[in-house]
Parts: structure tokens; sequence; C-alpha cells
């Protein structure tokens, strides 16, 4: 019986610094209680998503990872910050609880852009909303309040230099997503 072709779960996403992301961690701990339906992100799983491409066919990883490099030699590295706190779609009915990225030179919103434009090509639609580069933190399967975690929680890091994006693929099963760094990408063209 043939099963068809191969399928696959990709992202596009750029990691934030391991140290950076254990301090955010230590610094939500003390406050997860006051959101107790909330299903934290293990730190391992944390990071930027410039552009969800879904469920694929493994055939057109070719093309995926051209699309990527074109975008990546045409743009530059530069640096981010994470900082602040919020919640989609409110703090008062709270599905997801996140951590906001300074982006001032607009590193990766220029990024997601060229991704969008890169894989209208391939048959991926252009995202409708606008890019919002933040780190999720936890979900809720049903809206809560979380205002009284984000008044507590603050959190500025260091500079975080963006040099690089990588195309991940998601495995997912009942203990929870693992991701898996397929290919990276490194910006303006450099090798490594």
């Amino acid at each position: 019986m043939n099963e068809g072709p191969e399928r696959l779960r990709l992202f596009v996403a750029v990691d934030v610094p391991p140290g950076v992301l254990e301090q955010l961690d230590a610094t939500i701990a003390p406050e997860r209680s006051t959101i107790p339906t909330a299903r934290w992100a293990p730190v391992a799983n944390q990071h930027i998503t410039l552009k969800f491409l879904g469920s694929v066919d493994a055939s057109s990883l070719p093309d995926i990872s051209a699309a990527c490099e074109s975008v990546a030699t045409a743009r530059r590295s530069g640096e981010i910050r994470v900082t602040g706190m919020g919640a989609f779609p409110s703090p008062r009915r709270a599905r997801v609880i996140w951590a906001g990225i300074e982006d001032e030179e607009r590193i990766l919103t220029d990024i997601a852009s060229g991704l969008d434009e890169a894989f209208a090509p391939l048959g991926f639609a252009p995202e409708k909303r606008a890019f919002t580069p933040h780190l999720t933190l936890a979900r809720l399967k049903s809206p809560a309040d979380a205002r009284a975690f984000l008044d507590r929680v603050s959190f500025v890091s260091s500079p975080i230099p963006v040099t690089d994006f990588h195309l991940y693929r998601s495995h997912l099963s009942p203990k929870g997503a693992r991701y898996e760094a397929i290919d990276a990408y490194v910006l303006g063209g450099a090798t490594r």
C-alpha cells in the first residue's frame, strides 16, 4: 500500500541564546502559579518564528531551502533584545503568553517580509496579520486573565546578535512538540 509522499511540518525561526532563555525562565518561574491553566513551553522549544509553513511534501525541501538562502543572502545581521511581556489576544482573555522582541533595526521584520515574498511562488500564502516578533512562553486551552502575571514580571535582555535563521521540522507527539533544525542560513551571504 502506497502511503504517498513524506510530509514535513516546517517553520523558519531565529534562535535566542540559551543563556537568555534560561534567565527569562528564572524570572517568570515564581509567577507561573498566577495562571494555573497555562501550559508553559520548555526553554528548548522557544524561538522567534518568522514563517510557519505547515505540513509540506518532503520533495519541496530543496525549493524551500533555496528560498531561505536567497532571503538570508539579501538581508543584513543586527541586534535585537527580549523585552516586555504580553498576551494574545488580550491580557484579560489570554490564550498565549509571550515575551516581546525589540527589533529597532527591523531586522526580523525585514526577514519575515522577505520570506513571505520568497515563499509565495512556492504556493505559501503571505501572512495576513502584521509580523509581531515574540517568544511564545505559554498556551492556554481556554482564555484566562493574565493581568496579575504580566504586572509582576519584567524582563529586559542584553542585546542579542542576529546573524542567521533556521529551517525547523516539528515532530508532534502526545508528550509535546520536538523541534529539529534542518538547516541554518547566514545573513548577508557570510559562510560558516
